[in-house]
């Protein structure tokens, strides 16, 4: 893949021109395309035509001299499948015929264990002392596969095995099974036995209870099991120090990551240095914390400590920024250091374009992604979805929805969240009755509406004034059981108001409060910004806690009234000092 300037996607322009000839009548024509690259994805993939006749030819920038530049896109054949997102036949290779009969006999049990959701239920049926190969493989497949539950249900069971001797690396993987599930009272208990079978304490078993304590939400425990490893031992590993990090920062304990993170810098008072992902943590928790400028250092600070840096860490800083300029400028920087970027960074720089309201440059990194053999995640397509929805490009919209539901592989189909955002789509090009209908076809797909779907619908009408069917929609969604959310309260009350219905805005305004979603300060902006008269303005500001400051406010309001008066009176140039 070549290498970029910092505004690659936005300098390449398509120019288009309306021909007068009766050969071309009607046609807009694209007569000035530049790539930066020497491929042709873009004549392939973006199709732009008026909805009368076929495709206009290519014609070169000489041609004719441009009369007009038409924005408007019909992505007609875009996104069209790679040969990598096809679905491949594996092909397997066994040393002999009874290797073969073991593997196939050993993938449908563990096939059998994930039907049935429990191993223990499965393997009980066997009736006899498994290979201990059988057990330590189907224990390794799980833990590959993140499926803790089961790994501690098999450990727990092979416990009360005559014919299984649990050591302490099965005691240390259980801790590590409970821990992963947030279980800390069975880690504990664990640890407790571990010592009773004469298993001295290890960094590995206080390590994964510390994480139970995090995965559990107990930060301050989780805490305590790190400071008594730092005082009298076990000395902390690296995954130690990676994981107390991690839990510092979920539970909002930014100082003492702050304070554990300089201790590592500082090789005086630490044997370990810190890693690549103990940096990409404190990146994460600047940007958590919003201080972006502190995350730009740490980022800095990688280099000259000479820490590698991956995809990871450019997609890191890259979530940092909310400017689209910015965020193509880290995604270049990557590629000229020669780091590849990976799903993540096309994703993140996809959401900058779209959130930008700049749709053709969204569509070019997603097309960019596809080339580079990268395969599109859920989030990704939503996140494409998502900038054509914002600025209510029905069409481009359901092309790549359409794109989705295509998906061989099945990674990829639409879920709530899609059908979610294709129906924002035509909600935010004002087309209710688009939204109505797609809003039908998402339940005969076997979709529930939730609580944004309806506010979706909610907030369309709420658009367009149509207070009825807004209210229909929200009693549907009451009837079905969903609890409506800060944002629908603010849609109706917004709808009242701009309606001349105050009273009822003001109902909605407390009716937020009464329903345990109170006021933010979007909703209390909008109220103090429906009051019309003094009445309405007096009550508005009583709601919102600001009747101290609208009284002052009428007061001076007042004085200024009435120096205006006294000038009109005696017919005077001056001001008055009054008005201050």
């Amino acid at each position: 893949m070549g290498v970029y300037s910092a505004t690659r996607h936005t300098q390449r322009s398509f120019y288009f021109e309306s021909y007068p000839d009766t050969e071309t009548r009607g046609e807009k024509m694209m007569i000035g395309y530049t790539p930066l690259r020497s491929d042709n994805v873009f004549p392939k993939a973006l199709d732009f035509r008026d909805s009368i006749t076929n495709p206009a030819p290519f014609r070169s920038v000489s041609a004719k001299p441009r009369s007009r530049v038409v924005r408007t896109v019909e992505v007609v054949s875009m996104l069209a499948p790679r040969k990598f997102m096809q679905r491949r036949k594996k092909i397997e290779v066994f040393k002999d015929a009874a290797d073969e009969a073991e593997q196939r006999k050993w993938r449908r049990m563990m096939k059998e264990i994930e039907e049935v959701g429990s191993a223990v239920s499965v393997l009980r049926t066997k009736n006899q002392a498994l290979p201990r190969d059988l057990v330590l493989g189907t224990l390794v497949r799980f833990k590959q596969l993140k499926k803790w539950s089961i790994v501690s249900e098999i450990l727990e069971w092979l416990q009360t095995q005559p014919w299984w001797v649990f050591s302490e690396m099965d005691f240390l993987m259980l801790i590590t099974a409970y821990g992963k599930q947030g279980d800390f009272n069975k880690a504990e208990r664990v640890l407790v036995d571990m010592n009773k079978k004469g298993h001295s304490p290890s960094v590995i078993s206080h390590t994964a209870l510390m994480e139970a304590y995090g995965k559990g939400k107990e930060y301050n425990k989780a805490e305590s099991v790190f400071r008594r490893m730092q005082s009298s031992g076990p000395e902390p590993s690296a995954l130690t120090y990676q994981l107390i990090l991690k839990i510092f920062v979920e539970g909002n304990k930014f100082k003492e990551a702050e304070e554990t993170f300089e201790t590592l810098l500082d090789e005086e008072k630490s044997p370990l240095k810190p890693d690549q992902k103990m940096f990409h943590m404190m990146i994460y928790m600047y940007r958590k914390a919003g201080s972006y400028e502190k995350a730009r250092k740490i980022f800095a600070l990688m280099r000259e400590r000479g820490v590698p840096q991956s995809t990871i860490t450019y997609n890191s800083l890259m979530s940092c920024e909310t400017n689209y300029k910015e965020v193509s400028k880290i995604y270049d920087q990557m590629q000229r250091v020669g780091i590849r970027p990976d799903v993540v960074s096309y994703a993140l720089l996809i959401n900058a374009y779209g959130k930008a309201r700049r749709e053709e440059e969204a569509l070019a990194v997603f097309e960019e992604m596809l080339d580079a053999g990268v395969r599109p995640t859920h989030k990704a397509y939503n996140i494409l979805l998502d900038a054509f929805a914002i600025s209510g490009m029905v069409d481009q919209a359901r092309t790549v929805f359409k794109s989705m539901r295509r998906d061989r592989m099945k990674l990829c189909t639409p879920d709530i969240c899609s059908y979610t955002t294709m129906l924002s789509a035509y909600v935010n090009a004002s087309d209710m009755e688009g939204a109505e209908k797609f809003f039908r076809r998402l339940k005969l797909d076997g979709f529930k509406p939730n609580v944004v779907t309806y506010g979706t619908l909610i907030k369309g009408y709420a658009k367009i004034s149509n207070l009825e069917k807004m209210m229909e929609k929200y009693e549907e969604m009451q009837v079905h059981g969903i609890k409506a959310n800060q944002a629908i309260y603010t849609a109706i009350m917004d709808a009242y108001g701009r309606n001349k219905d105050f009273g009822s805005a003001v109902f909605w305004f407390k009716e937020m409060g009464f329903c345990g979603a109170p006021p933010d300060r979007k909703a209390q902006n909008i109220l103090l910004s429906l009051g019309k008269t003094e009445a309405e303005k007096e009550e508005a500001n009583l709601l919102v806690g600001n009747h101290g400051q609208y009284a002052n406010a009428q007061a001076g309001n007042g004085s200024s009234r009435c120096a205006d008066e006294d000038n009109d009176e005696n017919n005077s140039d001056d001001d008055g000092d009054e008005v201050e």
